[in-house]
């Protein structure tokens, strides 16, 4: 019996260590590491960009004989330049349709003053027979009323705040321009001064878990960029083809919750699908019903394979990864539980830390 007592002991101070561990330095450390990260932000961006770039150097470096510099300057000139020449396309199209429909907004605000006439004429003939509902009506409008004013001054904030943070966010961009510049131009003598720097063999394996961690996340910022834009073309060809007005306004709108994971594009579909049932085109709501099911289907069977095609992993451990992070830190979770899966499998495959 004595014999447990000392592993009794070492268990009972482990756990306090633990706990002492979770309660005072893990939290400071989470705080720590999140305000490098936000410090550190246009140049890890810039390091990503560079690695996603890389190929496509390898290519101009390669075949055209082209230096380093020129290959870093004309690649960013081709990606960046192609993503604002289709931008612009977008935005041309999306204004014409946005011009249409300012044009034609009276004709759909008509339809919903009537139903908020109507509902109020059958709120008032409520209002006065049941007096005691009437009294619970009115409380709660008046809680309505406090959370809409929150909700007013919060979203002021937010503008506030926004308009305040566009001239850092402008700087931050035109920081990691230029360092995606140099850090292609000059990625191999900053690989040398890394492995001076940095002791044998720990400087490589170091380099080759950076390396691993960082395509791992590219890999899934890829996956999700086939998703999100499967969507975005699943919801225009269906909106055209069941003859939606403003069909690329609405696609696009669409593409842009579905990068939101707790929205998603339920939130623009299923209101518009009941504001078609109420007010009485119910083949129109029907059809968007069906759309959404189409697009969340196809979203749900194709989301974790191509999260693990690019990954390199099996689709139940990238779901596994997902969920799990999902519950553990929430949203971020979703993209961090796939990225520390390649990150623990990289360091599994680097042949073995050193000894020391």
């Amino acid at each position: 019996m004595s014999r447990f007592i000392p592993i009794g002991l070492g268990i009972t101070v482990l756990l306090f260590i633990l706990y002492l561990a979770a309660e005072y330095l893990v939290p400071e450390f989470i705080i720590i590491t999140f305000a490098t990260i936000r410090l550190l932000s246009p140049f890890i961006v810039a390091i990503l960009l560079a690695l996603f770039l890389e190929p496509l150097v390898g290519v101009l470096a390669g075949r055209l004989k082209m230096s380093r510099a020129a290959a870093a300057g004309a690649s960013m000139l081709m990606v960046f330049g192609g993503i604002i020449l289709l931008l612009t396309l977008l935005t041309t199209r999306l204004v014409a349709e946005l011009i249409d429909l300012s044009v034609s907004l009276p004709r759909y605000i008509k339809p919903v003053q009537e139903f908020i006439t109507g509902a109020v004429e059958q709120g008032k003939f409520y209002f006065f027979q049941y007096p005691e509902l009437a009294g619970n009506i009115r409380d709660n409008l008046g809680a309505i009323t406090e959370k809409a004013s929150g909700m007013a001054g919060a979203v002021a904030n937010f503008l506030l705040g926004f308009a305040t943070g566009v001239p850092g966010a402008v700087l931050g961009i035109i920081v990691t321009f230029i360092a995606t510049y140099f850090f292609i131009k000059d990625r191999h003598l900053m690989v040398k001064l890394w492995l001076k720097i940095m002791p044998s063999p720990w400087g490589g394996r170091v380099l080759e878990i950076s390396r691993a961690v960082a395509g791992a996340f590219l890999s899934y910022v890829r996956a999700q960029a086939v998703l999100i834009s499967l969507t975005t073309l699943q919801a225009i060809i269906g909106l055209y083809i069941i003859g939606a007005e403003y069909a690329l306004t609405m696609g696009l709108l669409i593409g842009l919750f579905d990068v939101m994971p707790v929205l998603g594009p339920a939130t623009i579909i299923m209101p518009w699908a009941v504001w078609a049932f109420i007010s009485g085109n119910i083949a129109f709501g029907v059809k968007l019903v069906v759309l959404y099911l189409l697009i969340w289907v196809v979203r749900q069977t194709l989301e974790a394979r191509v999260v693990a095609a690019n990954l390199g992993l099996h689709p139940l451990a990238v779901l596994a990864a997902m969920y799990i992070g999902l519950k553990l830190i929430g949203i971020a979770g979703l993209i961090g539980g796939p990225i520390l899966l390649i990150a623990v499998q990289a360091a599994i495959k680097a042949q073995g830390w050193p000894k020391s």
